[in-house]
């Protein structure tokens, strides 16, 4: 079972002069692992690894001893201790000699802290809706952004009084106040131009490391199987290392364009894999949508996570123990592509101002060479361009091409900001100084598709069936050699993660290298137009979320009249969504 982290501590004695064994003492802390002494008492919970960044041959912290080892590394770092720290971890420290208390994430928010503090108390929890001591008050600005990213970025929550850590980052409570801070920068080195035989060498030395290292101690260790090059090479490097035929798990859907089962098998048969298949369908979707969107602590809506779902718990009745997830290497080698389409966009501001000057003016919306063919496309191209990154990547949003005016109510509208999303947008691609745009948008993924997306996702599907999950390619020794590669060995022109096929040429097989990526995506929306039940599921969903306030009844008729049966692919994103946040309400009213 997953290990849980809570707790609830009165800051005034901690702040001032209470005597350190009474205070101790009176800490209510529920973790994996707790240590204390005379004056510190430390709960962690994840797989951190302490001194690893000192000497990457040695691991110091014995398996029996984690929250000891924590607790020796604060008092000899201090608020510095994440320097020192590597692997996935959620970390509450409380020392009545520095009379304060700190917190800490991994550097993708592997494992998660949330907390509330109004100066008098800190209550904290690895999810939102298990903080102690606070309203449960719902934030209309969280549902916004819901609506607008299809999760909530930290540090909101869904509740008004709950943050969640970003990851990388910490929180330290003392004397002079609550305070947030990134414990772990992005730098990356553009300048070094290794040799490719070298970096392949080591590239493939240090995925296989970090595959082995999660070997230990676990009963049967599977894999999630996409067909994708991520997933093809972590179950490929685990036969290589067992030496037998490893357990991976698929998933497939009856739907044309979304199956990519065959490649799945190419992987498999290709390192002589256990193969188990799984194909969802519309019955399970009937099944489990209300189960799969309570599980989660707060709305999130990424579609993939009914599937991976399935394909953990198919795991976990095979025998598994732990899992092992592929994501990682689009977002630290180059993978997903719209990094190539921005790169595209990127050129237009190579021109120069004077020419764009002229020929913006052409491409406004009256503009009659916007009705002549060929011409459309070019004055779309300008258009599209001229917008500033990262507001570029959002150009295409569903909620805000549809109207947020048309889809929420005149009440909610009033009460929430809608330039929020951009504001924390902006913020997050301005924590990356690195001059190249491919490095610049990688690390910007890691916080919104990684943190707070695909990472929540495959930690609910694996905590749902009751087994682990490890990452292989996000492990910080595989993400700091990935920071020092040449930008154009991650965008080669407008090819995606050349250095990471390159390198692999000849262990993947060569169909999964050229493939196009697709990953879980689900037919919902097809599915939704051809199985009543289904429809009747979301459409009983949109109708009570219509009563809430947030939606409106005439854009709900619409959506489900109109809208989705015109195009099931495109708006089937937007009933989904819809459907999740009310099933999750649903659930939160019952609490």
């Amino acid at each position: 079972m997953k290990a849980r982290l809570s707790g609830h501590l009165d800051l005034t004695p901690l702040l001032n002069s209470a005597s350190s064994s009474e205070l101790l003492r009176s800490i209510a802390l529920h973790g994996a692992q707790v240590a204390r002494d005379d004056r510190a008492i430390c709960a962690v919970i994840g797989r951190p690894r302490y001194g690893a960044s000192l000497n990457r041959d040695i691991d110091l912290t014995p398996p029996a001893g984690l929250a000891d080892s924590m607790l020796a590394g604060w008092h000899e770092h201090g608020v510095d201790l994440s320097a020192h720290l590597s692997g996935s971890y959620a970390l509450v420290i409380v020392d009545t000699v520095r009379r304060s208390a700190f917190l800490a994430v991994d550097r993708f928010a592997i494992e998660t802290l949330c907390y509330f503090s109004d100066g008098k108390t800190l209550a904290f929890a690895d999810r939102a809706d298990c903080v102690p001591a606070h309203d449960r008050q719902l934030d209309p600005q969280a549902i916004f952004d819901y609506l607008y990213f299809h999760m909530i970025p930290a540090p909101r929550t869904i509740f008004r009084q709950v943050r969640r850590l970003p990851a990388a980052h910490a929180l330290l409570v003392d004397r002079q106040g609550v305070r947030e801070f990134r414990h772990w920068p992005l730098r990356f080195d553009e300048q070094r131009r290794p040799s490719f035989d070298a970096a392949r060498d080591s590239f493939r030395s240090l995925i296989r490391e970090s595959v082995a290292e999660q070997l230990a101690g676990e009963h049967r260790v599977g894999a999630f199987l996409s067909g994708g090059t991520d997933s093809s090479t972590v179950a490929g490097m685990l036969c290589q290392i067992t030496g037998k035929a490893v357990p991976v798990y698929s998933i497939g859907f009856d739907a044309e364009g979304y199956d990519e089962m065959e490649y799945a098998r190419i992987a498999a048969r290709h390192f002589g894999c256990e193969h188990h298949e799984y194909y969802v369908t519309p019955s399970d979707l009937l099944a489990s949508i209300p189960a799969v969107a309570q599980h989660h602590d707060q709305p999130f809506g990424n579609s993939s996570a009914l599937p991976a779902y399935y394909c953990a718990q198919l795991a976990k009745a095979d025998g598994c123990s732990m899992m092992l997830a592929g994501d990682g290497g689009d977002e630290l080698f180059g993978g997903n592509s719209r990094y190539a389409m921005q790169r595209l966009f990127q050129f237009y501001h190579s021109v120069p101002q004077a020419i764009r000057q002229a020929i913006e003016p052409m491409c406004a919306d009256g503009s009659p060479l916007r009705r002549v063919p060929g011409l459309k496309q070019a004055t779309g191209y300008v258009r599209h361009s001229r917008v500033a990154l990262p507001a570029r990547l959002q150009s295409f949003n569903l909620l805000m091409q549809l109207d947020p005016a048309l889809v929420l109510s005149a009440d909610f509208v009033s009460g929430i900001d809608l330039h929020e999303p951009a504001r924390h947008m902006q913020a997050t691609w301005d924590e990356c100084r690195a001059r190249s745009l491919i490095n610049r948008m990688l690390a910007y993924d890691w916080r919104y598709t990684l943190a707070d997306s695909d990472l929540p996702k495959v930690r609910g599907a694996v905590q749902m069936a009751g087994i682990a999950v490890a990452y292989p390619l996000l492990s910080d020794r595989l993400t700091d050699f990935s920071m020092t590669l040449p930008p154009d060995w991650k965008l080669r022109r407008f090819k995606l993660r050349w250095f990471f096929k390159e390198a692999l040429r000849n262990f993947l097989p060569d169909e999964i290298i050229r493939k196009k990526k697709k990953g879980f995506g689900l037919p919902f929306g097809v599915w939704a137009t051809r199985n009543p039940a289904l429809l009747e599921l979301a459409r009983d969903s949109l109708d009570t979320l219509a009563t809430r306030g947030i939606v409106r009844r005439d854009f709900v008729d619409r959506l489900l009249a109109s809208y989705l049966p015109q195009h099931p692919g495109y708006y089937g994103e937007m009933v989904w969504i819809l459907t999740m946040l009310e099933q999750w309400l649903r659930r939160h009213a019952q609490r």
